[in-house]
């Protein structure tokens, strides 16, 4: 007279005599569902699959049996799934009894819509054969559709190739940076940085340039807001110099550079780079906002610039100028602050809570202040999380120690 407190006792008994008795009950009053899992309890796998194929309740089957399958089950339920097309369905089902080749033909069988479960089957299955499978898919030899870059640098993590993983993060950085699209690849370098930081591997020199690169234009906003010219003008003549990387806005770019750098003082700056807008592939694009002013600095051009303030090198104490990251004395490359884009001195060392990453404690305390965020992970930081390092150079150098041990074994592992 009360069956849902008999399915509730049989759950909780684990009985299979008793699944078996309330699963010809459910059979009887048409409640395909419960019958499939309590035959499933009554260890009669063959009848719960025969019963879920004739009133089309295989999900239900493949829900009750979650992780608890064996592998002849997850076998039987793939072909079923093939069988009636449902490719993505199936290829989950192969993958779970480690029959990598059929799951990774059926997500590709799907297109772009499986390529996640594509790349992660080939990471479990770590097989050159399978992975070269998958690359000539990514790359376009198989349909003549070339994919997104990201799915070739998640396959790369997932092999755990993170060298090839860098490489490939900085070529779609570098495509999203000639796009315009600036905090994109600001994301990809630093997501990507993480994880290899993560993975106790070293970045690659080239990722790290050009993510502080991305970095520094990105924090001439926040720069020009706690109005700090100075450091705003030093990010943006950063920028400047490498101006043949931001193809899509140049001439808005060096008007800024130009602006800032007579804001600042520094007025030689100015002028060389307000004589670069006036080349006639330039100047017409100028703003109209900034076209007389600009053309001002370059017809009574003030040739007098403010010297960089200079910083000692936090290893060996060389001076150098504080936007230098290279120590030319001793040739480390110094971390850099992410709250002024310059390099980092031993007295006002701090880190951001949440990356990690280093950072002047005077300023990034002021931009959390104003933007509640680090301008880095952008992640919301609490004022009182931030603390000065007392020994940074000593907490660098273990850092770097356990890095290369890190590489080191795993080379000799490989070799």
């Amino acid at each position: 007279n009360n069956p849902q407190r008999a399915f509730a006792i049989v759950r909780k008994a684990r009985s299979a005599e008793g699944a078996s008795l309330v699963s010809k009950f459910c059979i009887s009053s048409g409640d395909y569902p419960a019958a499939i899992e309590f035959l499933l309890m009554a260890r009669r796998a063959e009848e719960a699959f025969e019963l879920a194929q004739s009133h089309d309740e295989m999900d239900t089957y493949v829900r009750i049996c979650g992780d608890s399958g064996t592998p002849d089950e997850y076998m039987k339920l793939a072909k079923y799934y093939e069988n009636k097309g449902s490719f993505a369905k199936a290829g989950e089902l192969y993958e779970k009894c480690d029959q990598f080749q059929q799951a990774l033909k059926l997500y590709l069988r799907c297109g772009a819509t499986e390529i996640d479960h594509a790349i992660n089957v080939v990471g479990r299955a770590n097989n050159d054969m399978l992975t070269n499978q998958l690359v000539d898919f990514l790359m376009g030899e198989t349909d003549g559709i070339q994919k997104d870059h990201n799915y070739l640098f998640r396959l790369h993590m997932a092999l755990h190739q993170y060298e090839q993983a860098a490489h490939t993060a900085v070529l779609i950085a570098r495509q999203e940076q000639e796009m315009g699209n600036y905090k994109l690849a600001h994301t990809q370098l630093f997501d990507t940085y993480k994880e290899l930081e993560l993975q106790n591997k070293k970045p690659p020199a080239e990722l790290t340039r050009q993510l502080m690169l991305l970095h520094s234009y990105i924090l001439v906003k926040t720069l020009v807001k706690l109005g700090d010219h100075v450091a705003a003008a030093y990010m943006l003549i950063r920028v400047a110099k490498n101006i043949s990387k931001f193809p899509r806005h140049v001439v808005p770019i060096l008007t800024s550079t130009v602006i800032e750098c007579q804001r600042a003082g520094f007025k030689k700056t100015a002028f060389e780079y307000a004589s670069m807008l006036m080349r006639p592939e330039y100047r017409t694009q100028i703003n109209a906002q900034y076209k007389r002013k600009i053309e001002n600095i370059v017809r009574k051009p003030d040739k007098n610039d403010e010297e960089e303030p200079m910083s000692e090198c936090p290893f060996c104490n060389h001076l150098g100028p504080e936007t230098d990251i290279e120590c030319t004395n001793c040739k480390n490359v110094i971390p850099y602050c992410i709250a002024t884009g310059r390099r980092m001195v031993l007295a006002d060392w701090a880190q951001c809570p949440s990356c990690r990453f280093s950072c002047r404690a005077s300023v990034f305390v002021k931009i959390i202040a104003a933007d509640k965020l680090c301008p880095m992970c952008n992640q919301p930081i609490v004022l009182s999380a931030i603390t000065k390092i007392s020994d940074p150079i000593a907490k660098l150098k273990a850092q770097m120690a356990e890095t290369e041990a890190s590489s080191k074994k795993e080379e000799e592992s490989e070799s």
